[in-house]
């Protein structure tokens, strides 16, 4: 039997008592229900506007106000630093958009296993003659290349602007933010990196990182969709992206996503209080999945850098390509199992992994990305490489 453990609210099992497993929490997490709570009074009784100045819109601009003061915090930034936006997308397009514009950077250095957030904003730029557009050399790993990175650097004229997300959405392999932060600063360089994947899932200490842009969302650590933020050091100044009613101090016009906010404060506190337990717990369960599998299928590869520096959270495993294999993640769902291929933002499109095409180049092999929560369990765990055994 699949433990029936509750993984969030309203979500019944399938017809006949048959239940999901779902293993692509890099996609969305389901909504926790301390945060769910947190949530519901600003979904009913306290509905003011936070612009307004009588007590309905008061005490909604203080619980945004608090929000941002309690991720701050536990971010170690200035709440000035914090920006709330719709979600990482908008969090990237922002900062890469005004490093060019506002803080003329002429030249962007990034990767080719980059997120489409930011692989398709430079790639605007570069088309529209805004900005020449380099990518960093790849390690076999997936890791980039930063011996290469300084060379770029260094012998570029321009002023660069360097983007590289923290953690890979596809196979988990983690930048060293500190090494590429203080190459920025020797080459005076703005950097921005993408750690949707991190904020909620690792420590931040900003204050004493060498970054201008961070950005996160919170659906992918058990907060709601349609929320995320964008750090902007405080040494530096941009001009608003969304113009308006001058919301977010002059950054971001539109009304606030007031419940949406609280939600974020209130699921990065959550995860923070729970780091020490649920990483290691989760990393556990990825480790056991690599073992199992390798034990039970052969030719299993693992992409990236799995049990090096990795996120915990993520497992990109590829498998021999055959008849039976070819409709793998198809299959998948039919046996209730939720997993991808790769990033769930190409709204359904079936045109494979950028990332897996550029870091494995064997064309003969099936990859499926598996990536935990807190909620899964190693009897899941067990389900899913059974399953495995007879789909391939």
């Amino acid at each position: 039997m699949i433990n029936d453990t509750k993984r969030n609210v309203g979500n019944p099992p399938l017809g006949d008592g048959g239940i999901r497993i779902y293993f692509d929490n890099a996609a969305t997490t389901s909504l926790d229900e301390q945060v769910l709570n947190a949530m519901m009074p600003y979904l009913t009784e306290k509905f003011g506007n936070p612009s307004s100045i009588y007590s309905y819109g008061r005490e909604t601009r203080m619980a945004i106000e608090n929000a941002r003061k309690s991720v701050a915090k536990i971010l170690n930034a200035h709440p000035a630093e914090i920006f709330f936006t719709s979600g990482g997308t908008e969090s990237s397009n922002t900062a890469i958009n005004a490093s060019v514009r506002d803080l003329g950077c002429k030249h962007i250095i990034s990767s080719a296993i980059e997120h489409h957030a930011t692989l398709h904003t430079i790639e605007h730029l570069q088309k529209c003659g805004e900005a020449q557009l380099s990518y960093v050399k790849l390690l076999p790993n997936g890791h980039i290349d930063i011996n290469d990175l300084e060379k770029l650097l260094s012998t570029g004229k321009e002023k660069c602007l360097v983007t590289l997300m923290h953690a890979n959405n596809e196979i988990g392999n983690i930048l060293d933010i500190h090494a590429v932060g203080y190459l920025c600063k020797k080459y005076n360089a703005v950097f921005h990196s993408d750690t949707v994947q991190t904020v909620g899932h690792f420590p931040f200490d900003l204050r004493n990182t060498p970054v201008h842009f961070i950005t996160g969302a919170a659906h992918k650590f058990h907060g709601p969709k349609g929320v995320g933020i964008l750090y902007v050091n405080e040494n530096i100044k941009i001009k608003p992206f969304m113009h308006g009613g001058g919301q977010e101090r002059n950054m971001r016009a539109g009304t606030e996503n007031l419940y949406g906010i609280v939600g974020f404060a209130k699921a990065l506190e959550i995860a923070t209080a729970n780091y020490e337990t649920d990483s290691a717990k989760i990393k556990g369960m990825k480790n056991y999945m690599i073992d199992e599998l390798k034990k039970n299928i052969s030719l299993v590869v693992f992409n990236g850098d799995p049990q090096g520096k990795s996120l915990y959270t993520v497992l990109s495993a590829s498998f021999p390509k055959s008849e039976r294999s070819e409709m793998l993640l198809f299959n998948l769902d039919i046996h209730n199992i939720c997993a991808s291929g790769g990033s769930a933002c190409a709204s359904g499109a079936d045109t494979g992994s950028h990332v897996i095409r550029t870091i494995n180049k064997d064309t003969n092999q099936v990859t499926v990305r598996f990536s935990f929560s807190k909620y899964n369990t190693e009897e899941e765990v067990n389900h899913v490489v059974e399953t495995l055994k007879e789909l391939i």
